[in-house]
């Protein structure tokens, strides 16, 4: 006798063949017989009549861990609701290991609380286990954060590393791939790792290319110089061999959005020279944003350290308004407060509107919300283009993936204006893009979210039936 017995269902298996009608037997855990089941019996049967039956999504590009959310919700309701499986943390430069110093923590601290929770770990193999006896209800596995390395070398400063600092981060790197890390993440954006050299993203990246792992990078720049960032990027993948795969893939501006289906070619031509490079994206064109990044770059040079002097200062805070009134990327007033960690009525309000209650300008409130969260802060903004979200979503080398984290029902009341992808990324690219609007094949579809994504991260036979 099985467990489950799935009946009478249409089985898509991931592997981008056709679908086909058969029973799905499970057992300890694991799919036991997929077939003509029919004078089986199981302790539970589920008739699937009318509907498909597919492995459990595998969510690429997943933030619970570095918003607590494994420890503090391990069900991570928002993602199991929608059919994850799988998510892999460590994402956008940022995990919870290796912690090569005890106050590395504080740069958790300035996130999320984590005054309940004993941090016995320091490396990668400690912390996985530690994720092992939380019993999470889905599958976890993590990328190796380049900013957190980077943190435990420079604090919170940001400048370029010595030689002795670069031999131990690659050191330390090795250490984490060899205990279970599926590569290296890079958010070159952030202003903790914009002085980044080229020479030592390719050091980095020779480490993971000789460990077989994979490079995952969030773009220096999302905007005007979008091609010249995958560019680079790109560069550093045929120096180095390694896998390399962009992390949300984006257009960012309306006078931008052109440019997406351009890095979409450029990618194509990658491939054909015989580059390893895959990309993903997230069904929506609302983007979620840390506030200072819609300041002038100038002006978060260094980190947070240096930034907040400088929006301190009469003089340097007009030139940066002045500079942000000039850009004409973003329209900040129709930015929407997502997390404002000082003042938590505001979290769901238009930039605009707090503006005009202050009467003072949409440039004016980012910087002084900045100011009076110590640099924290986030909002969601509707900058991306439907074309090229589509454009990339037809591509066989660009998976989906949510870029949010497993929250449960109740954090959508506690203040935070929370982005629909952390509880609806999955559903909304199946039922509008695959569904309604037939982007995809189903099979196509399920490919993207279930086995290719599991094979490009090394995630063995995850994603098949």
């Amino acid at each position: 006798m099985f467990d489950i017995l799935i009946k009478n269902g249409t089985v898509i298996d991931g592997s981008g063949a056709r679908r086909f009608r058969a029973d799905v037997a499970v057992s300890d855990g694991a799919v036991a017989a997929i077939g003509d089941l029919a004078l089986d019996d199981a302790h539970e049967v589920i008739d699937a009549e009318g509907k498909f039956v597919t492995p459990g999504f595998v969510d690429i590009n997943n933030r619970s861990d570095a918003y607590w959310k494994i420890f503090a919700n391990p069900t991570l309701d928002s993602m199991a609701l929608q059919g994850v499986t799988t998510i892999v943390g460590g994402n956008s430069g940022s995990s919870l290991a290796p912690l090569l110093r005890p106050e590395m923590i504080k740069s958790i601290q300035r996130w999320i609380d984590v005054s309940r929770l004993n941090i016995d770990w320091q490396e990668m193999d400690e912390f996985l286990s530690a994720v092992s006896r939380r019993r999470l209800s889905l599958n976890f596995a993590t990328l190796v954060g380049h900013s957190t390395l980077r943190r435990a070398l420079l604090g919170g400063g940001d400048r370029s590393l010595s030689g002795e600092e670069l031999k131990v981060l690659k050191a330390v790197l090795r250490r984490s791939l060899s205990a279970g890390a599926l590569g290296l993440s890079a958010a070159l954006l952030y202003a903790h790792s914009r002085t980044t050299t080229p020479e030592e993203l390719t050091a980095l990246a020779e480490v993971v290319a000789a460990e077989d792992g994979i490079l995952t990078v969030y773009l220096s720049d999302e905007k005007e110089g979008l091609l010249d960032s995958l560019s680079a990027k790109i560069k550093v993948a045929e120096r180095t061999g390694a896998k390399l795969h962009i992390s949300h893939l984006k257009a960012v501006g309306e006078k931008n959005h052109h440019l997406l289906e351009k890095a979409l070619k450029m990618i194509i031509a990658a491939r054909n020279d015989g580059l390893e490079i895959t990309c993903d994206v997230y069904p929506y064109t609302v983007m979620s944003a840390v506030m200072y990044t819609l300041l002038p770059d100038w002006i978060t040079d260094g980190g947070r350290v240096k930034m907040m002097p400088r929006l301190r200062d009469p003089q340097l805070r007009r030139k940066a308004l002045a500079e942000m009134r000039a850009d004409r990327t973003i329209n900040f007033a129709e930015a929407v407060v997502s997390v404002s960690p000082v003042v938590k009525n505001l979290s769901r309000r238009r930039i605009g509107d707090i503006a005009a209650d202050r009467e003072q300008t949409p440039e004016e409130t980012i910087i002084d919300l900045l100011l009076a969260g110590e640099g924290q802060g986030m909002v969601l903004i509707d900058a991306l283009g439907e074309d090229g979200l589509r454009a990339a979503m037809r591509e066989d080398f660009c998976f989906v993936a949510s870029n949010g984290a497993g929250y449960n029902l109740a954090d959508r009341a506690d203040g935070e204006n929370i982005h629909p992808r952390n509880f609806g990324a999955f559903a909304r690219f199946l039922g509008r893009y695959v569904r309604e609007e037939k982007l995809l094949e189903w099979e196509e579809a399920i490919a993207k979210i279930t086995s290719l994504p599991a094979r490009r991260y090394g995630l063995g036979e995850r994603g098949i039936l």
